[in-house]
């Protein structure tokens, strides 16, 4: 009972604070969702299908620092720093180059990213606005997330709270006063909301210098880590981390594949999608929290030689994942008729995202099942390869060719179309399911010794 109280209070000081984050998050997309919603149908369709670059970056840099997290927990476990300190620094070498990398391809040709996302003229036009005020953004979040992501692996959360709190007010008040040129501000509409997303990451990565100059006893991040040389890390960094950036990626491109098949169906479909992804961001805040802890206690489990006990808290996981998921389904049921009445939408719209968000109240508590499986229990673990292939079977082999089918050779109804865009978790749910009752997720991926 002593063990059990114990494990309960370590999930709630960790899911709590995590929960926090991912409603804070998902807060910044319904702040632009709602602001820019009643700008116009228009401006709120260039918001959302500009964001997928920044959604597909997040991915990457999520599926980069989940993989280092893998390894950082188990060695968190062992209270191996100095390892911990060597993979931040091989993390942030990849992340800033992508980031880097992704802004200026994206400053270069935001006519081409657009054009792939959607047919609409006006939609297409604010979105190239859209896209050249926020790129800087990316470089900023690709320093941020990993650190952020770091200092979780070693159960200091509160930090991730305090910035993105902030983050969130700034982000808010700076929406205000740029999209509706409040005050002596320009009315710069989706430009507007760009610019505030830019301040609101400097602001974020002010905080994080801060904390680590005068607050983090634990690790130190300084610029020579950027070129710390480690080949054993590397070659566990990339075994590790590789497929969880290729599995992040996948999904990221294949979700962005699926807003673009709405998109191409027309700014009424793509304007109630973008609403529905936000309400599924929201209804999931919890369950994604849950996912996260459990890659923390169940990788620092197996890092302390304790395979039984991580095994048992996979169980424990579970149970609390079910009650999650069915909570986030009545999340979806109990908004929904609130944001029916709060967006000023075209009546085909409304139609559609009445329809979707119905749909989407069953798929919420597959997809928060499979997500502990994925990123909480086999991450955890030190098993990444099977999200990879079950993405790939989920997904492509089915919401994406299914969606893409069902759009433009059957041309059936969006509903329709968006019945199949929604099969990804169903198909993924009977392998992973089989996957967990293997216990081939057990693995330790530390070395005893790999700083001399």
């Amino acid at each position: 009972m002593n063990e059990k109280r114990e494990f309960y209070r370590r999930v709630t000081a960790l899911v709590i604070p995590m929960a926090l984050q991912n409603l804070m998050n998902v807060a910044v997309q319904s702040a632009d969702v709602v602001m820019l919603g009643r700008v116009g149908e228009k401006a709120l369709s260039a918001s959302s299908l500009g964001g997928q670059v920044n959604f597909i970056l997040s991915l990457f840099l999520f599926g980069l620092t989940s993989g280092a997290s893998v390894l950082c927990a188990q060695y968190w476990g062992k209270k191996d720093t100095r390892s911990i300190e060597a993979i931040t620094g091989i993390c942030l070498r990849f992340s800033l180059l992508m980031g880097v990398l992704v802004a200026a391809f994206t400053a270069a040709f935001p006519g081409v990213i657009m054009k792939v996302l959607t047919s609409d003229g006006q939609v297409h036009d604010l979105g190239i606005q859209y896209l050249r005020a926020v790129c800087l953004s990316y470089v900023l979040m690709a320093f941020t997330s990993v650190y952020l992501n770091i200092m979780r692996s070693m159960e200091r959360v509160v930090i991730s709270t305090v910035v993105y709190g902030a983050s969130l007010l700034i982000n808010i008040i700076g929406n205000a006063l740029l999209i509706y040129g409040l005050g002596p501000f320009p009315k710069m509409g989706v430009t507007g909301a760009a610019v505030a997303t830019v301040f609101a990451r400097l602001a974020e990565c002010l905080m994080v210098l801060a904390h680590n100059r005068w607050k983090n006893k634990l690790i130190r991040v300084r610029p020579g880590l950027l070129f710390v040389k480690n080949r054993l890390l590397l070659q566990d960094f990339f075994k590790i981390s590789g497929p969880v950036v290729l599995n992040e990626l996948l999904w990221g491109v294949g979700m962005s594949a699926t807003a673009a098949i709405l998109g191409q169906l027309g700014s009424a479909a793509a304007s109630a999608n973008a609403i529905v992804q936000v309400v599924r961001q929201l209804s999931t805040v919890v369950s994604f929290g849950i996912a996260n802890a459990t890659a923390i206690v169940v990788g620092k489990a197996i890092g302390e030689g304790k395979k039984e006990l991580a095994r048992t808290y996979g169980g424990r996981f579970i149970r609390l994942i079910c009650v999650s998921g069915l909570v986030g389904s009545l999340v979806v049921l109990i908004v929904r008729p609130i944001v029916m009445a709060v967006m000023e939408l075209t009546p085909t719209a409304r139609d559609y995202l009445s329809l979707m968000m119905l749909l989407l109240a069953l798929y919420v508590w597959f997809q928060a099942f499979n997500t502990l499986m994925v990123v909480g229990i086999f991450r955890g673990g030190g098993d990444t390869r099977f999200g990879l292939v079950v993405e790939i079977a989920g997904l492509w082999g089915g919401s994406v060719l299914l969606g893409a089918l069902a759009a433009f050779l059957f041309q059936f109804p969006t509903p329709v179309v968006f019945v199949f865009i929604l099969i990804d978790e169903y198909i993924k749910f009977p392998l992973i399911l089989w996957r967990y009752r293997s216990y081939k997720w057990l693995r330790d991926v530390t070395r005893e010794s790999c700083i001399s």
